[in-house]
């Protein structure tokens, strides 16, 4: 019985790992590849059907592979329809999900290294078990593995307690992916979405690509919107170095570099070279005054719109159509097909009231893995196989994104990558980053393979409850 490899979750960090390992890792090894949802590749970011659902990031930077920079280019333009592609385009986030799918077919498809198997199956339990882990399965079955690595994503958006009362009504359309979201909506009915990212953004375009005419309230905290890319784009700018791991003494930078005539998009573009190893620099008193009072600007600036999708944001917003308001929701009251949203305008102490037929959560991923709903997530906390990193950002990792157990002790064999290990690096949530992630882990990963030796099998009907 060959040693084997567990990745669970397929979107595009764990589909990234994976391909890395099929080359890296030597070819007696099986890669089992988990997807609950059965989207192999795509994952919940690059499945959305609309081509009006633009990618954020240019095409020639979104290769799945950091020693192939031009390979999702070059796939784009072999499209029909899309061979005078611009390296500088912003392409359709579903095409991009299909370029994911396609590449991992053919990982499991090849013979020349690491032998690959995608199983459409939820991963519940993760325990020790002779030298490795026992995974117990969704649909009953158990696998043994010598090493897992966690690919879970982002978690699910965690909309305010204030709406609580709306679940489960007509009104609620649940998060911005879910198929209630936008299903059997009057095109007429004034709809709220809480939130004002990206997410929002998407689901504004999805509404006007329906046809909807109703009035379209976003609210957040304080009210941002992404910024759009600039175009033509602008070089990074090159910043003074070394930067300081000081939120006031870096804004204070930035600001002086704006300041003296570079666009604000190469600044921003300059530091990102530097964000992950200012973050570890930080300590933790300084990354918390960070996430308090930068982390929403930053992210407004970081995270921007195609330059297409600004201008029918900024349409709907000039016709009165779409409606951004800075607040808090504090109360809502359901009433048949409706509800009444009571909220609070920032920096004001009185009230006030809309009315919603339908309202959506595009509050983007939750901040805190200590409220996770996800049943693996709190299994390895229950066990103590994995603990959250000191801002509750994700599971704290090791340097070489290996998880830590509940005593700080490393949980050796196993491993996290993309979002969940965002405490530790901070910036780890796009492609260009997470390419580079999976290719290091795959390598470093394949250095181990020699060494395993397969772990017994634990009886089928056996429920796992190791210690941890």
């Amino acid at each position: 019985m060959a040693a084997s490899i567990a990745i669970v979750g397929a979107g595009f960090s764990g589909s990234a790992l994976a391909l890395g390992l099929r080359v890296h890792a030597q070819s007696d090894v099986t890669l089992h590849l988990f997807d609950r949802s059965g989207r192999f590749g795509p994952g919940l970011a690059y499945h959305p059907a609309s081509p009006a659902h633009l990618l954020n990031v240019p095409a020639a930077r979104m290769s799945a592979f950091p020693d192939q920079p031009d390979d999702f280019l070059d796939w784009l333009r072999a499209q029909p329809g899309m061979e005078g592609t611009a390296a500088g385009a912003f392409a359709p986030r579903a095409a991009y999900g299909a370029y994911l799918s396609e590449r991992l077919r053919a990982g499991v498809a090849a013979r020349d290294g690491a032998r690959l198997q995608i199983r459409g199956d939820q991963v519940t339990e993760i325990a020790r078990s002779g030298g490795g882990y026992a995974l117990t399965l969704a649909t009953g079955g158990t696998l043994a593995a010598n090493i897992v690595v966690l690919a879970l994503g982002n978690e699910p958006p965690m909309p305010p307690a204030e709406l609580n009362l709306l679940v489960g009504t007509p009104v609620w359309g649940g998060d911005a992916w879910s198929a209630a979201a936008l299903q059997a909506l009057d095109p007429d009915s004034p709809v709220l979405l809480v939130g004002t990212s990206l997410t929002m953004v998407d689901v504004v375009i999805s509404l006007l690509d329906a046809g909807h005419r109703g009035p379209i309230h976003a609210i957040s905290r304080r009210g941002l919107l992404p910024r759009a890319h600039r175009a033509p784009p602008v070089p990074p700018a090159t910043l003074p170095t070394p930067l300081p791991p000081h939120v006031l003494e870096l804004t204070q930078i930035l600001r002086a570099q704006v300041a003296a005539g570079q666009p604000w998009h190469a600044v921003v573009d300059g530091l990102r070279p530097h964000t992950q190893a200012l973050w570890e620099a930080m300590d933790a008193t300084e990354q918390g005054r960070f996430l308090r009072h930068a982390r929403a600007w930053w992210d407004v600036h970081r995270h921007r719109m195609a330059a297409e999708v600004a201008v029918r944001i900024e349409a709907a917003r000039a016709t009165g159509q779409l409606r951004v308001h800075a607040g808090r929701i504090v109360a809502a009251s359901p009433a048949g097909r409706a509800a009444t949203i009571t909220w609070r305008p920032r920096g004001r102490d009185e009230t006030e009231r809309l009315t919603a037929g339908r309202v959506i959560a595009c509050t983007g991923p939750a901040a805190d893995i200590r409220r996770s709903t996800n049943p693996l997530v709190l299994d390895l906390l229950r066990r103590g196989l994995g603990r959250p990193d000191p801002l509750g950002l994700g599971l704290d990792v090791s340097a070489d994104a290996e998880l830590r157990d509940a005593t700080g002790g490393i949980a050796t064999g196993l491993f996290a990558i993309g979002p969940l290990t965002r405490g530790r690096w901070w910036e780890i949530t796009s492609v260009p980053d997470i390419r580079v992630q999976a290719a290091r882990l795959a390598q470093r990963l394949a250095t181990l393979t020699p060494q395993m030796r397969p772990v017994a099998r634990a009886p089928a009907t056996q429920k796992l409850r190791a210690a941890g």
